[in-house]
């Protein structure tokens, strides 16, 4: 395989900070806020603004940046306000002063992610099979993240993460720098128009079949999102032992990355779509019902190479079917809005909910449930050739 035609390694180093971020970010901000005296009702309300922000971010985002002439300095503008707004974590901040900085920070930090997707299948272009090849960095600085600030937090608190992330989001920005747009992106972007790029598809029960499906994954991560380090907390385990134990799952993501282009060439969508969803309904049993268990959690961390890795790498590749050239910053803003965005709110309130009910176990019972009613969607998911659909 080469990749020889494409900015492999500029495309890759953005997915690396942005990863790397998150890395630091997903396993431990929960355990940052309780640090801080949240409850966890106010720990699941504040972790649904960042999903939250998923369902306007991505597609206002879309919709400026299709309209640029030089979408790049979107993008820019959208790390710069990512590092500005999460040092105000820094200050002594109330409930309400600490929702408010999470809308700006999640905000802008979900909306560059989309757009730097559609860019980089952009480059791709007919090699979008390819992607999970670049995307693979993004795991790599995910799994080095928790590793070293489980072993870094291990010795100085949880009350030092936003310190030690700031350098983590001025590499995000400086990222953004090497970065370019593709040669006919600012010709054609300020020419596509919401109407004529997007409402066409939207029309299509495929499409909706689809986003449904892709909405009932990210309910079915809630708990897993919000709750998976508290939930190990509860059970005896380290902040080490915590960050361990999600590397484990982004080692096994990587993996997938990797072997996906196989994976895609062999089997339909459908099918794998399905097999994440059988997958997750495993791993969450086994996350709820036996959390004292490091060897069942080991294993039911490596279902993250199916329910994240194998699923998101089909819904790019599907998305890119949906939402063929100029389309495709609007699709990736819908496939993010309502599928990480409302799904991640929702997916993130009922895990809250169900916590109150009976902690973690009911909160990955509850995963279990909507992996259950997403495979039996899934099956009845169908991607078509890019030719299948409306094109402008």
């Amino acid at each position: 395989m080469s990749l020889r035609d494409i900015p492999y390694w500029r495309l890759s180093a953005f997915y690396f900070a942005y990863f790397l971020a998150l890395g630091a970010y997903a396993p431990y901000f929960a355990p940052y806020l309780e640090s801080r005296g949240l409850s966890p009702w106010q720990i699941s309300v504040v972790m649904s603004l960042w999903f939250g922000s998923r369902v306007y971010a991505p597609s206002t985002w879309g919709w400026l940046t299709a309209r640029s002439a030089h979408p790049i300095l979107w993008l820019r503008a959208g790390a710069a306000v990512t590092l500005a707004a999460f040092a105000l974590f820094l200050l002594p901040l109330g409930f309400a002063a600490v929702v408010l900085v999470m809308l700006v920070y999640a905000s802008a930090y979900n909306a560059i992610m989309p757009q730097f997707e559609a860019l980089t299948l952009a480059h791709l272009g007919e090699r979008r099979s390819r992607y999970g090849r670049i995307r693979v960095w993004g795991s790599v600085g995910f799994v080095i993240a928790n590793i070293g600030f489980g072993w870094l937090l291990q010795r100085l608190g949880y009350h030092w993460l936003v310190t030690l992330l700031l350098p983590v989001f001025a590499l995000l920005l400086a990222s953004t720098w090497i970065n370019r747009d593709p040669e006919a992106s600012a010709e054609e972007a300020p020419r596509s128009g919401l109407r004529g790029d997007l409402l066409p598809r939207l029309r299509s029960r495929a499409v909706w079949t689809f986003l449904t499906t892709a909405l009932l994954m990210q309910l079915a991560h809630g708990a897993f999102y919000v709750f998976l380090s508290l939930h190990l907390m509860r059970n005896g385990y380290s902040a080490q032992q915590i960050g361990l134990l999600w590397a484990v799952g982004v080692i096994a993501e990587i993996a997938m990355f990797l072997w996906m282009p196989r994976v895609l060439g062999r089997f339909s969508p459908q099918t794998i779509m399905s097999a994440c969803f059988g997958i997750g309904i495993v791993r969450w049993l086994v996350t709820a019902l036996l959390p004292e268990h490091g060897w069942a959690i080991a294993l039911s961390q490596m279902g993250h190479a199916f329910t994240f890795a194998a699923f998101h790498s089909t819904s790019i590749y599907a998305i890119g079917q949906f939402f063929p050239g100029r389309s495709g910053v609007h699709g990736q803003g819908m496939l993010y809005g309502f599928s990480s965005g409302l799904g991640g709110v929702l997916g993130a309130l009922l895990a809250g909910a169900l916590w109150e009910l009976g902690g973690g176990r009911s909160s990955f019972l509850g995963a279990a449930v909507f992996s259950t009613v997403g495979l039996v969607l899934a099956l009845r998911v169908r991607i078509p050739d890019a030719t299948q659909l409306p094109r402008n």
